[in-house]
C-alpha cells in the first residue's frame, strides 16, 4: 500500500491519499479483511470499505480527529487495562501496556469487548491486528534475503524495487501452489525460481537487440 495508482471519482489523491491508496489496492474485492497501520487507519475509511463488505483492523494515531477524550486519558489508567468504545459499525479500544504508551485501535471485524486471559490482557483486536501484520514483518524479511534493491536517493527507484521485490515473491507463491511437486528436495528453491524468472524476463529483450 505505497503507491498510488487510481483515480478516485471524487477528492482526489490529493486528499486523503492515504485513503484513496488503500481504497484503490482493495478495488474488487469483496468478503475481506484488511490490517493497516496508523498511516492508513480512519474511520472515513473503515465505513468505506464496509461498503465492499470488507472489514478493516488498524492502529489509530492518537492526533486524529473525533477520537473519544475517554481513550486518550491515562494518567490513572493501570497496566494491560483497556478502554472500549463502539458504534453500530466499528470498535475502538484502547491499551495500556505500561504507564508510558497508549495503543489505539479501530477494527470493524470486533463487535465486543473481548479481552484474551493472558497475562498481559490483551483484546482480541490487539491479537488479531498482531497475527495479521506478522505476514508483512515475514514478508519484509523473505525481501531481505534476496532482493534487487540499491542504494538510491531518488525514491521512485525505491518504489520500483520494492514493487519488483514483493512482486516476484508473490509470483513464487503462485508458482508453487500451482505446481506443488516442482524442486520438492531443494531448500534454496527461491534462488532458482528467481534466477529462472531473471533469465525469462531478459531473453526476449536479449534476442531481439541481437537482431537489429
Amino acid at each position: 500500500m505505497q503507491v498510488y495508482t487510481g483515480k478516485p471519482t471524487s477528492g482526489g489523491p490529493e486528499k486523503n491519499q492515504e485513503m484513496w491508496v488503500v481504497l484503490d489496492v482493495t478495488d474488487g474485492l469483496r468478503g475481506h479483511n484488511v490490517t493497516c497501520d496508523n498511516f492508513f487507519t480512519s474511520y472515513e475509511l473503515s465505513q468505506q470499505l464496509l461498503k465492499r463488505k470488507i472489514t478493516v483492523i488498524g492502529t489509530v494515531r492518537k492526533n486524529k480527529p473525533k477520537l473519544p477524550p475517554a481513550l486518550l486519558a491515562t494518567k490513572v489508567r493501570e497496566d494491560f487495562s483497556s478502554k472500549f468504545v463502539f458504534t453500530p459499525t466499528t470498535t475502538l479500544v484502547s491499551y495500556i501496556p505500561n504507564s508510558n504508551k497508549n495503543v489505539v485501535l479501530l477494527s470493524t471485524l470486533h463487535k465486543t469487548a473481548e479481552i484474551s486471559d493472558r497475562e498481559d490482557r490483551k483484546p482480541a483486536i490487539i491479537l488479531d491486528y498482531n497475527h495479521n501484520k506478522g505476514d508483512i514483518d515475514d514478508l519484509d524479511k523473505v525481501n531481505g534475503t534476496y532482493s534487487c534493491r540499491r542504494m538510491t536517493a531518488r525514491w521512485p527507484l525505491v518504489i520500483f524495487h520494492n514493487i519488483i521485490d514483493v512482486s516476484s515473491y508473490n509470483a513464487f507463491v503462485i508458482w508453487n501452489k500451482i505446481n506443488p511437486t516442482w524442486m520438492p528436495d531443494k531448500r534454496n528453491k527461491r534462488r532458482v525460481f528467481l534466477e529462472q524468472l531473471g533469465k525469462a524476463l531478459v531473453t526476449l529483450h536479449i534476442q531481439k537487440d541481437s537482431s537489429l
